[in-house]
C-alpha cells in the first residue's frame, strides 16, 4: 500500500516583499509551559523513559469499546487500564466494566487504581501540548482522518522532545523502532507509525516551521531582531538536533533506493546551511550588522571601483608577459585572478544563475543585491553589496562541508572593510568572530594576507610580508609566492617556498606550482637549485606515472594539468631556458649538465630565440653549449643555420640606418663563432 505525503513541498512558495509582514502558519514557540511545576517535570519525566515500542501506541487515538444499548460507546480514551495497558475504555465505562474489551483482563478493583492519564493527556494537562490539539482530535468529523490524527500525535511527542533537549528519543524512536524488522503490523495506521518516513516528514515539516519563523524575524528592523536573540539561541540548538536526526535516518536508508537517500541528503544540507547562517546572523545582530563601525571605503561604488582597480592591476602585473614567454600549448600560465575571486569560483555559489534559490525567502535584499552583482561583471559577487548580502550570499549558498571556507571569506570581508582605519575601531570586532567561530590565529592571518595581497598598494604589499613568517609552513597557500614573485619580490616568495618545504624536489606539487618554484629560483638567480629541483621532481613524476600506470590508476588526474611526465619535463626546462634568456644569463646554463632529454628543449628554445633576433649572441651560446660537449658536428649545423638565418637579416635590413649597430653587432658575433667552429 503506498503511504500518503504527511507533508508538501519543504519551502513553500511566498510573495512577500520588502517591508511586508508574515504569520507564521504553525508558530514554533507558542507554549510556554511552567518548567517548575510538577506536573510538567512527571511528564517530560515519563515522556524521557517511556519503553519506545510504546510510544506509537502512547500517539494513536483511541475510542471507548464498551457496548450500550447494543451499540459501541465509541468516546475519546483519555485512560489507559493499569492491569493490561490497552487504552479501551473512556472513564466512564471504565467503572461499569470488569474486564478489558480487548484482552479480557480483569480490571483492578480499586476506583482509583484502574486508570493512568496517557501520555498524550498528560503532556496536554501539563501544556507541553496545545489543548487545541486534543479538541481537534476528539472532534467526530475528524475521525475519519484518523491516520493523519495519529501521525500528527506522534508528531507531537517528538516536538515536546526537541523543545525539551529530549531528541535522542527521536534518534532511538528510528533506531530500536523503525529499523526493527521485527516490528511489523497489518494494520495500517501502525505500519506507518513504524516507518521511517514517518520521522524524516516530521523532520521536514519542523523544519519548514523554523524557517517560516526565522523569514519573519530577518525581516524585522536590528533593534527588534536583537530582543528575539534568545529564540534565535534556541532554534540554533534545535537546527542541531535536527541534522542529528537525519544522520541516524541517513544510516538507516543505506542500501536502500537512492531517491530516498537523495531526499535525506537535500533536506540534510537545506537544514545545515539553515543553521550556518542562522549562527552568522546572530552574530551580525549582536554587532547591529557593524552599522556603527565605518567601513574604510566611502560607499559602496568606491569600493567596487577599488577592486575592479586591484583586478585590473592583477592583469598587468600578470607572469609571465605573453609577449616574453611563450610556452605555446604547452603554457602553464594562469590567467590572473585575485585570492577572493578564486575563494567564492571555489565554494561553487553559481549555482541555478536565473533560477530561484531555495533560500531566496530568508534574504533581505540578498538575491537582489546577488544579481545586481553579476550585472555589473564583477567576478565572483565581489564585493558585497552589504553585509547582509555578503551573509546570504556566502552561507545560503555553496555547500554546507565549506563552512570553514565561507568563514575565511567572511574574515577576509570585514579586514577588507576596515584595513587602514585605526585598529581600536574594527580590530575587536574581527577578534570576536574569530573567537565566536573556533578561527585560529593562523587562518585569521591567513585571511589577511590575502586581502592585503590582493591591495595592489605598496603598503599593502610591506604589511604582509612583514606577517608571512607566522603563517608560512607546510599549508601555506601556493599563490602566494606566486603572487610575491608578480609583484616583484622574489626573495619573499623564495623564503615562502622553503617555509612551505616544497622546494627540494622530493614532494609532488602540481604543474603550475613547479613552474612558479622554478620562476622564484631563476630569478633570485639560483641557478644551480633551479637545476636540481626540475631535475628531481621530473624524476619523481617519471617514477609515480610508471607507478600508476603499471597498476591502471590515474595520476593525471591526482597532480594534473598534463598527460605525459614529458610534458612537465618540456614545461619545466623550457620556462628555465626563456627565463635565462631574459635575465642575460644564457652563459650560466649552458654549463649545467643537461641529459640528453633536457637538451632537446634546451636546444629548441635557444634556436627559436636566435631565429626570432638574429642580432643577439643566443645562438652563438647554442654553439658553444655543443663545442664545450666536444658535439662538433651538432655545432656545425647550428652554425650553418644561424649564418642562412644572419644572411636573410642582412639582406633584409642592410639599407636601414636604424640596425646599422645591430648589424655591427651580429657580424662581431658571428665572426667570432666561425673561428670557434673552424678550430
Amino acid at each position: 500500500m503506498e503511504k500518503p505525503e504527511i507533508n508538501g513541498p519543504l519551502f513553500r512558495s511566498s510573495s512577500i516583499s520588502n517591508g511586508g509582514t508574515i504569520r507564521s502558519a504553525s508558530p514554533v514557540l507558542s507554549l510556554q509551559p511552567n518548567f517548575s511545576s510538577q506536573a510538567v517535570q512527571e511528564a517530560l519525566e515519563h515522556l524521557a523513559s517511556i519503553d519506545l515500542s510504546e510510544l506509537f501506541n502512547e500517539a494513536k487515538i483511541e475510542y471507548c469499546r464498551a457496548t450500550r444499548d447494543l451499540r459501541s460507546c465509541s468516546r475519546y480514551v483519555q485512560y489507559a487500564l493499569n492491569s493490561c495497558g490497552h487504552a479501551s475504555l473512556c472513564a466512564e465505562c471504565s467503572q461499569r466494566c470488569d474486564l478489558c474489551p480487548i484482552c479480557r483482563t480483569p480490571l483492578i478493583k480499586s476506583g482509583n487504581g484502574r486508570l493512568r492519564l496517557r501520555l498524550f493527556d498528560e503532556c496536554i494537562d501539563a501544556g507541553l501540548i496545545s489543548r487545541r490539539c486534543d479538541e481537534r482530535f476528539q472532534d467526530k468529523e475528524d475521525r475519519d482522518n484518523q491516520l493523519t490524527a495519529d501521525v500528527q500525535r506522534l508528531y507531537s511527542f517528538f516536538d515536546v522532545a526537541l523543545e525539551n533537549n529530549l531528541v535522542s528519543l527521536v534518534c532511538h524512536y528510528v533506531t530500536d523502532v523503525c529499523m526493527d524488522e521485527t516490528a511489523v503490523s497489518s494494520d495500517v495506521v501502525t505500519a506507518l507509525l513504524l516507518d521511517e518516513k514517518v520521522v524524516k516528514d516530521w523532520v521536514k515539516r519542523t523544519f519548514k516551521n523554523m524557517a517560516t519563523e526565522l523569514q519573519r524575524i530577518y525581516y524585522l528592523e536590528i533593534e527588534e531582531m536583537k530582543n528575539r536573540l534568545g529564540l534565535l539561541l534556541k532554534f540554533s540548538v534545535r537546527l542541531t538536533s535536527l541534522s542529528s536526526v537525519l544522520e541516524v535516518l541517513e544510516s538507516s536508508f543505506k542500501g536502500r533506493l537512492s531517491a530516498q537517500l537523495h531526499d535525506l541528503h537535500h533536506l540534510q544540507e537545506s537544514i545545515l546551511k539553515t543553521k550556518q547562517h542562522l549562527e552568522i546572523t546572530i552574530w551580525c545582530i549582536r554587532h547591529h550588522f557593524l552599522e556603527q563601525v565605518r567601513s574604510r571605503h566611502a560607499d559602496f561604488t568606491s569600493w567596487r571601483n577599488h577592486v575592479r582597480e586591484r583586478k585590473s592591476a592583477s592583469i598587468v602585473r600578470a607572469w609571465p608577459p605573453p609577449d616574453v614567454l611563450d610556452l605555446s600549448t604547452n603554457s602553464t600560465g594562469q590567467e590572473a585572478s585575485l585570492f577572493i575571486e578564486d575563494a567564492l569560483e571555489n565554494l561553487d555559489i553559481y549555482e541555478k544563475i536565473g533560477e530561484e534559490s531555495d533560500f531566496a525567502f530568508l534574504q533581505k535584499n540578498g538575491a537582489l543585491s546577488f544579481l545586481q552583482s553579476k550585472i555589473g561583471g564583477i567576478t565572483g559577487y565581489y564585493p558585497f553589496e552589504s553585509l547582509r548580502a555578503a551573509v546570504d550570499i556566502l552561507f545560503l549558498r555553496g555547500g554546507s562541508d565549506l563552512v570553514v571556507a565561507k568563514q575565511a571569506i567572511f574574515v577576509y570581508y570585514l579586514f577588507d572593510r576596515h584595513w587602514s582605519r585605526p585598529k581600536e575601531e574594527w580590530r575587536d570586532i574581527v577578534d570576536d568572530f574569530a573567537a565566536s567561530f573556533g578561527i585560529n590565529r593562523h587562518s585569521l592571518l591567513e585571511s589577511f594576507i590575502f586581502c592585503l595581497l590582493d591591495d595592489h598598494s605598496d603598503e599593502a604589499l610591506l604589511e604582509s610580508c612583514q606577517l608571512l613568517p607566522e603563517i608560512s609552513g607546510p599549508e601555506t597557500h601556493p599563490k602566494i609566492a606566486q603572487v610575491l614573485l608578480e609583484r616583484q619580490n622574489p626573495k619573499a616568495a623564495q623564503m615562502v617556498i622553503r617555509w612551505s618545504g616544497r622546494d627540494g624536489g622530493s614532494q609532488l606539487v602540481s604543474l603550475s606550482e613547479a613552474v612558479t618554484i622554478v620562476r622564484v629560483k631563476v630569478e633570485c638567480g639560483l641557478l644551480t637549485e633551479a637545476f636540481t629541483y626540475q631535475r628531481m621532481l621530473c624524476a619523481k613524476v617519471r617514477e609515480k606515472k610508471f607507478k600508476y600506470e603499471r597498476s591502471g590508476d590515474a595520476f593525471d588526474d591526482l597532480k594534473g594539468q598534463s598527460r605525459s611526465w614529458m610534458d612537465w619535463l618540456e614545461a619545466l626546462v623550457t620556462e628555465f631556458c626563456c627565463l635565462c634568456i631574459r635575465r642575460n644569463m644564457v652563459d650560466r646554463i649552458i654549463e649545467l649538465p643537461w641529459n640528453g632529454e633536457e637538451e632537446k628543449y634546451i636546444h629548441k628554445c635557444l634556436l627559436d630565440c636566435a631565429s626570432d633576433d638574429p642580432t643577439t649572441s643566443i645562438g652563438s651560446l647554442l654553439v658553444v653549449f655543443y663545442l664545450q660537449r666536444y658535439r662538433y658536428v651538432e655545432a656545425y649545423q647550428v652554425n650553418v643555420k644561424l649564418w642562412s638565418l644572419e644572411e636573410d637579416f642582412i639582406s633584409t635590413h642592410s639599407g636601414n640606418e636604424e640596425f646599422l649597430e645591430a648589424l655591427s653587432r651580429m657580424e662581431s658575433h658571428r665572426q667570432r663563432r666561425k673561428k670557434l667552429v673552424v678550430r
